[in-house]
């Protein structure tokens, strides 16, 4: 079998014509670089010199060997680096599965600063629902996920909480309970709703706590997403029941936003399909992530999550 310090003996030889100046080149000595021709000479099988008066002198056969060695320690040196970039977690692909208000806010925050340290990293970010969120991960679709905690207690992955959302009531601007700060629910009896779709675990959860208290909710609008849901409220279709951190996507000429009595909470959380260990870039990806959250904290956006007991 071939060595690479014969190659890279040969390919300097011929590159720079002399055994003195492939020693200097390699930075290893002039007898140690004839020795490493004489035994690749020896390993391919046909004379790559010829020796007149301690002087070699490549044959044909040499010329047209080294185009094929030039080419191969060029992709070696190609490999060595890109082995390196991916220790280093600077190259690869990474496919993020995010709820759609996630990928709207923190995401993009947290990719932009992402892409500053890892320019050359392909990232794909896909906004779905939950139950598809799930899937994803059971079905190791993608390689990370963040989502909430509602009726994800049976998943393939493993789930790291980030912290606790408190949903919050987004109402028209100019509603008449538009100053209060927080709103129990028996007051929006007579409203009409713009909501997510019913299989939205938040809807879920608020329809049965609408339903415990004997209150029937009047939904006028459906709709997938919390951003979609938003732009109906500030067209005054109705209040809404939306994460939080719709309200930096809000415009606070047209909604007012308020806390709910009594509060439905839930975590977000980051998911990762079991049997798949993040890779060097997708731990660098959630470190700015968990910095992104920490951001949201400070906002009162998001709070710490209660501790396991």
């Amino acid at each position: 079998m071939l060595k690479i310090k014969e190659l890279q003996a040969f390919d300097a030889f011929m590159r720079l014509g002399a055994v003195k100046l492939a020693s200097d080149d390699l930075e290893i000595s002039q007898p140690m670089v004839s020795r490493l021709l004489s035994q690749l000479e020896g390993d391919v099988g046909f004379a790559l010199f010829l020796r007149r008066k301690n002087r070699l002198t490549p044959t044909n056969e040499a010329f047209i060997f080294h185009e094929k060695v030039a080419q191969y320690l060029s992709r070696a040196r190609f490999l060595e680096a890109e082995a390196d970039a991916i220790s280093k977690g600077q190259v690869g692909h990474l496919t993020i599965a995010a709820q759609p208000i996630y990928c709207e806010t923190f995401l993009v925050d947290a990719l932009e600063q992402f892409r500053e340290t890892h320019p050359d990293v392909r990232v794909q970010i896909i906004d779905v629902g939950m139950a598809e969120l799930l899937r994803m991960i059971n079905d190791r679709r993608c390689d990370l996920a963040f989502g909430i905690t509602l009726n994800a207690d049976t998943f393939g992955g493993d789930l790291t909480t980030l912290g606790q959302c408190e949903a919050r009531c987004f109402l028209p601007k100019g509603h008449p309970m538009g100053q209060a700060d927080a709103i129990p629910l028996p007051r929006l009896r007579a409203e009409r709703f713009v909501s997510l779709l019913q299989d939205s675990p938040l809807r879920q959860r608020i329809d049965t706590m609408m339903k415990t208290i004997s209150v029937d909710v009047n939904i006028s609008t459906e709709t997938r997403t919390a951003v979609s849901v938003l732009r109906l409220v500030e067209r005054g279709f109705g209040a809404a029941f939306i994460d939080p951190l719709a309200q930096k996507l809000s415009n606070p000429d047209k909604v007012s936003v308020h806390r709910i009595l009594p509060a439905i909470t839930y975590e977000i959380a980051q998911f990762v399909p079991q049997g798949r260990p993040l890779s060097a870039v997708g731990q660098a990806f959630a470190r700015i992530v968990a910095q992104e959250i920490e951001k949201l904290k400070l906002e009162g956006l998001v709070t710490d999550a209660p501790a396991v007991e």
